[in-house]
C-alpha cells in the first residue's frame, strides 16, 4: 500500500495535542479590522480548540498526528 497524505492546508492550520484534542487559530482577524471593535479583536487573539463535531474530519486529514 501507498503511503496516506496528509493535507497540506490542514497541516498548516491545526496541531494537535498530547491530549488529542486539535488547537487552531480564531477567525474574523485578517483583514477589515477598522470596522471591528476592539473588545472584538482583542477576543479573537490566541488559540482555541476545534469542536468536537469537526474533530473527525480533521483527523482524516492528519493521518500521521
Amino acid at each position: 500500500m501507498p503511503k496516506m497524505k496528509t493535507k497540506s492546508s490542514a497541516a498548516k492550520r491545526f496541531k494537535v495535542r498530547a491530549s488529542g484534542s486539535i488547537k487552531r487559530a480564531q477567525a474574523f482577524k485578517r483583514h477589515i479590522l477598522t470596522k471591528k471593535t476592539t473588545k472584538n479583536k482583542r477576543q479573537l487573539r490566541g488559540i482555541t480548540s476545534v469542536h468536537p463535531s469537526d474533530a473527525a474530519s480533521v483527523h482524516s486529514m492528519l493521518p500521521y498526528a
